[in-house]
């Protein structure tokens, strides 16, 4: 009985504090809200799943080896052509095939970094938000000491420690990465718990679990969502720092930050090896940037209405 009189509560938690919007209006209010994202949102989405796609479909997609050494090939056409449409590197590789394999490194590092320290992060900073006292305050020093050492120089030490392979930079970034994280849910979780639905929820006796994963979670993702998407941007941005100063995923293996690194190694004398890795790279974290703040405009645009 108790647990079946807390479930029909919930349910009229809405009722009771006078949230529950006319279907009329919530339908307008979803098309307002996908109106208001503009048409640069869906540029900026387009030129992220285009890169998601060129990254995960680079193996069949009709591109010279990205390791291969082609003297003879990169000697008859130097510079731009038909045959290297981005030219050739100081290796006589494929410009253009290792931007597209480059970003598979970039792209995997930025998303499976930032999705391992919100694993981490989320829910330390949904249970230190709601539960609050010693818990919280254990978790926030940890998480000031984490952020009290400038974020490249832990990301080198760690590195020194850990190793420089792809999976050992995602580990890297992601240990970087958590506490600010943590202290966004964090945030959240402490905002949402105030308002009325959850103080209703907790009135009527609603478990502490349920309350935590059926009312508040839903309402932290979205929120959560633009600041994973930011991160994302800054953890390829993380990668490139790395890769310039020789702590990223080693050569040949291509990334746009060591492509990068090996650009301005060329400068002056050649900056075309630096501008193509720079403007793919510039073109998606731009676009997730965009993609993010919108959201985050919008959201709170939304927030402020309930």
């Amino acid at each position: 009985m108790p647990a079946a009189s807390a479930a029909v509560g919930e349910a009229a938690i809405p009722a009771l504090i006078g949230l529950a919007a006319p279907p009329e209006r919530s339908s307008t209010a979803s098309r307002k809200w996908y109106q208001s994202l503009g048409w640069g949102f869906w540029v900026a989405v387009g030129v992220v799943v285009l890169w998601i796609l060129l990254a995960i479909f680079a193996g069949v997609l009709p591109l010279q080896s990205p390791y291969r050494i082609q003297a003879t090939s990169c000697l008859l056409n130097p510079g731009l052509s038909s045959a290297h449409l981005l030219g050739c590197d100081t290796a006589d590789r494929d410009i253009l095939s290792r931007v597209i394999y480059g970003s598979r490194v970039s792209l995997v590092v930025g998303f499976a970094s930032i999705a391992l320290s919100f694993v981490v992060g989320g829910p330390l900073g949904l249970l230190a938000g709601y539960f609050r006292g010693t818990f919280d305050r254990v978790l926030g020093v940890v998480a000031n000491v984490f952020l009290s050492f400038p974020s490249l120089v832990l990301g080198l030490a760690i590195v020194a420690y850990l190793g420089n392979s792809e999976w050992d930079i995602v580990l890297i970034i992601a240990i970087v990465a958590w506490p600010l994280l943590f202290r966004v849910v964090r945030a959240a979780t402490i905002e949402y718990s105030q308002r009325e639905y959850v103080l209703a929820a907790q009135a009527l006796g609603s478990k502490r679990s349920r309350i935590l994963w059926k009312i508040l979670v839903p309402d932290i993702i979205p929120s959560t969502i633009t600041y994973n998407l930011i991160g994302v941007a800054l953890a390829i941005v993380g990668e490139g720092a790395l890769s310039y100063l020789g702590q990223s995923v080693p050569p040949p293996t291509p990334t746009w930050g060591n492509m990068i690194a090996l650009g301005t190694s060329s400068m002056p004398n050649d900056v075309s090896l630096l501008i193509s890795p720079a403007v793919a790279m510039f073109s998606f974290i731009l676009a997730i940037n965009f993609i993010g703040d919108r959201l985050r405009a919008t959201l709170d645009v939304r927030e402020g209405v309930l």
